[in-house]
Parts: C-alpha cells; sequence; structure tokens
C-alpha cells in the first residue's frame, strides 16, 4: 500500500507501513531544516519503534547541513529501538558518506527495492 504524506521538497511515502522519505537532487543549507522536519515526521508515522528509509537515489549532493540532519535522525531512531536506512546510488554522495566515515555508521543500500526487501516487504503502487 502507498500513501503520500508530505510537502513536495521531501515527500513521504508510507510503502506497506514503511514510512519511505525521498530527498531531492541537492540536500544542503539551504533546504535541510525541512530535511530534519520531515525526518522527525516521518519518524512519527512509524506504529512501532522500525525502519524509516531516506530515498537518496536521486540525490546528486549532500553538504554537511544535510549530514548533520541525517546522523541526528539515526541517533533519534536508534534510541528509540528503530533504524534510518539510507538509498544512496549516487557515486558522488557515496563518496562524502566514505570520505566522512558515516557509510560505516549509518546503513545504506543501492536502491529502493534493496531497502524494502532488507525490512521485509515489498514496494507497491
Amino acid at each position: 500500500m502507498l500513501i503520500h504524506v508530505t510537502d513536495a521538497d521531501f515527500p513521504v511515502d508510507m510503502i506497506s507501513g514503511v514510512p519511505v522519505l525521498r530527498a531531492p537532487e541537492d540536500v544542503d543549507v539551504s533546504n535541510a531544516d525541512g530535511l530534519r522536519a520531515a525526518l522527525v515526521h516521518a519518524a512519527g508515522l512509524r506504529a512501532l519503534p522500525s525502519t524509516v528509509v531516506v530515498d537518496m537515489a536521486r540525490t546528486e549532493f549532500c553538504d554537511t547541513a544535510g549530514l548533520h540532519a541525517l546522523v541526528a535522525a539515526h541517533k533519534r531512531a536508534r534510541a528509540e529501538g528503530g533504524q534510518l536506512l539510507l538509498v544512496i546510488g549516487g557515486a558522488a554522495v557515496l563518496r562524502v558518506f566514505s570520505i566522512t566515515g558515516l557509510d560505516r555508521i549509518i546503513p545504506h543500500v543501492t536502491s529502493l527495492e534493496d531497502a524494502l526487501a532488507r525490512v521485509g516487504v515489498a514496494e507497491a503502487g
């Protein structure tokens, strides 16, 4: 089941009970507050502490403001017994995560299908 629940900058789709936040092409200081708010919103949609997926497949740039928002969401999810799972498709974004060491801290996969399989659901819609 696919339900769309938030604004155009950071839409959140519910896919079989899993909130999937779709990030734009650029995540930077100009929209990091929006990302932070959307992550809090997505976490509030979970019935139980579980996974929030951030689909960054189309994201080509992520600066430190975006990284800080993602790290805060990761820490919050872990504290609540859940997890943040990133979909990173672009080499440039993966390089930023690799250089900062976040690729070893925040779980990530290369496609939304892999993310949904990891949390045990099939994509609908």
